[in-house]
C-alpha cells in the first residue's frame, strides 16, 4: 500500500475510535447527570409526575432487601407529599466508575444525603449504590438501581 492510502486509512480509524471514545464520554455523563436529576426531582421533590422522565416502566430499585417497584415508590411520594413540615433532602453523589456498551450503561457510586429543615442539618445519610441504563428514543432511563444504606460506625 503506498504511504497516501496508509495514512488516509489510518487517519479514518483514529478519527472513528475517537467518535466512539467521544461519543462513550457524553453518554457516561448523560447517565451520571440522570442520577442526579433521578435523585433531585424525585427523592428530594416526591415529583411522581417525573417518574417517566429518569425511569423505565418496568424499573426496579433494590432498597436495602426490599424490592420497589414503580407503583411502591408513587405510593411512598404521596405519603411523603402529605407531612407538611417535611425536610428538605440535599443530594451529593461521587461517582466510582460508568461504563457504557451500546445502548446500556451501568453506573456505581457513592450518594449522600444531607436532611435539613429549617436551615438546620437533621442528620445525613450514606448509601453505596449501583444503576443500570438503557439509552431510550427519548434518552437514557434506569432500568434498575440497587442500594445499600452505610452505617456510620
Amino acid at each position: 500500500m503506498n504511504p497516501i492510502k496508509s495514512t488516509f486509512f489510518l487517519t479514518i480509524l483514529m478519527s472513528i475510535s475517537f467518535g466512539a471514545f467521544s461519543q462513550n464520554k457524553s453518554d457516561e455523563k448523560a447517565i451520571q447527570e440522570l442520577i442526579q436529576n433521578s435523585f433531585d426531582h424525585l427523592f428530594s421533590n416526591f415529583d411522581s409526575g417525573k417518574l417517566s422522565d429518569f425511569y423505565t416502566e418496568d424499573f426496579i430499585l433494590l432498597e436495602n432487601g426490599e424490592v420497589w417497584d414503580n407503583e411502591i415508590i408513587r405510593g411512598y411520594f404521596e405519603k411523603a407529599l402529605q407531612n407538611e413540615n417535611r425536610p428538605t433532602r440535599t443530594n451529593r453523589f461521587e461517582f466510582i466508575e460508568t461504563k457504557v456498551e451500546g445502548n446500556r450503561g451501568w453506573v456505581a457510586y457513592h450518594n449522600f444525603a444531607t436532611i435539613s429543615r429549617n436551615g438546620e442539618v437533621i442528620r445525613e445519610i450514606h448509601w453505596l449504590e449501583s444503576a443500570t441504563a438503557i439509552k431510550t428514543p427519548v434518552g437514557w432511563r434506569l432500568d434498575m438501581l440497587h442500594s445499600t444504606r452505610i452505617v456510620k460506625e
